[in-house]
């Protein structure tokens, strides 16, 4: 079956072409999806850039999460059937109208969810439960930095953390995200500033302890917010926001100084402040399925709502999804729909 995808070489947006290939029938435990959303992720931006450095060599297929509906399946599939409606993972390869993939790596779509809402969960639910619960131990009473308060990890970070009876502060890029996490039942929210940063986030906490920091902006404000960290505190790492680059490709003479300026904190002072630093990459979790459906089974539990969505773009306008997503000036996920057609 001939399909429609976008591939490129990493390193440049304009690179992103659409074209044709072939598909093969699904192999043994596989099932073909015609997708009908596609969700976008920071890591998406820095795949086709060229820096996320689990992006393949030459050229590829960007995209982590999609939904749709199953269309074949392979020999030895025993969990799903033709015409049910699913939500799933890959590591790479959602850009595209229809995809074959391990039936371990899909979910069925959840009683009145939309193909947006399921396109707009898996992956960043993911980060922030894994992150928060797993990583950082999260508990009661305790107060946690969320930073890019309003993207999809920030909102169901807060959500994760309301369930546990935590503080949250948010930080967001422009004074027009306040007002939304607000609405999201944020505890203190303010505007992420390298010159005030320090100083607003002690006047945040209003003489509360920081105990958690979900960290996905790096530079001096990782290194900033580790200091302000309370004993026994946990600053995990999920993203470096700061490289991000706004232009269809990356300028290196920016990125390079970003880069060999990075901070450096010392492990021997982390013993004596008694501070943690962890990190992790989602992909992590593709290669441990039996964990990932574990974890969603946690969260079904916790029963955190549907997906915030904020902007859509069709197949054909990709490119400009990507670009408005990078520009910092989305709130919630951004979905790309399809109306997905064999072109045999």
């Amino acid at each position: 079956m001939k399909r429609q995808i976008y591939k490129l070489r990493a390193g440049n947006i304009n690179r992103l072409k659409i074209s044709t290939d072939h598909l093969p029938f699904p192999g043994p435990g596989q099932v073909q999806i015609k997708m009908q959303a596609i969700g976008l992720n920071f890591a998406d931006v820095f795949a086709v850039l060229g820096l996320y450095s689990a992006t393949p060599q030459g050229e590829f297929i960007p995209g982590l999460e999609y939904s749709g509906e199953i269309i074949e399946v392979g020999e030895g599939v025993d969990h799903y059937a033709p015409g049910q409606s699913v939500m799933g993972v890959t590591r790479f390869g959602a850009y595209a109208s229809h995809i074959n993939i391990g039936q371990e790596y899909v979910i069925p779509l959840p009683l009145n969810w939309t193909f947006q809402d399921g396109a707009s969960y898996l992956v960043q639910v993911l980060t922030a439960y894994y992150g928060l619960k797993v990583l950082g131990d999260l508990n009661a009473k305790q107060t946690v930095l969320i930073h890019s308060a309003a993207g999809g990890v920030g909102i169901w970070a807060n959500r994760i953390c309301k369930k546990y009876n935590a503080t949250t502060i948010g930080t967001v890029g422009q004074k027009s995200k306040i007002r939304f996490c607000m609405k999201e039942n944020y505890d203190k929210v303010f505007v992420r500033n390298v010159g005030s940063f320090k100083q607003d986030l002690r006047s945040a906490l209003n003489g509360r302890t920081l105990d958690i920091i979900m960290e996905s902006i790096g530079g001096k404000i990782l290194e900033m917010g580790y200091h302000v960290l309370a004993p026994t505190g946990r600053l995990i790492v999920f993203g470096s926001a700061h490289y991000g680059e706004r232009k269809d490709r990356p300028d290196y003479f920016k990125l390079i100084p970003k880069y060999l300026n990075r901070p450096r904190i010392d492990p021997q002072n982390m013993i004596k402040e008694n501070k943690s630093i962890m990190a992790f990459n989602l992909i992590y979790l593709f290669e441990k399925t039996q964990l990932m459906h574990q974890l969603l089974e946690e969260l079904k539990v916790l029963d955190l709502g549907k997906p915030m969505i904020g902007e859509q773009y069709d197949f054909e306008d990709l490119p400009n999804a990507i670009r408005k997503f990078q520009s910092g000036l989305t709130v919630g996920k951004v979905v790309v729909n399809l109306d997905s057609k064999p072109l045999d």
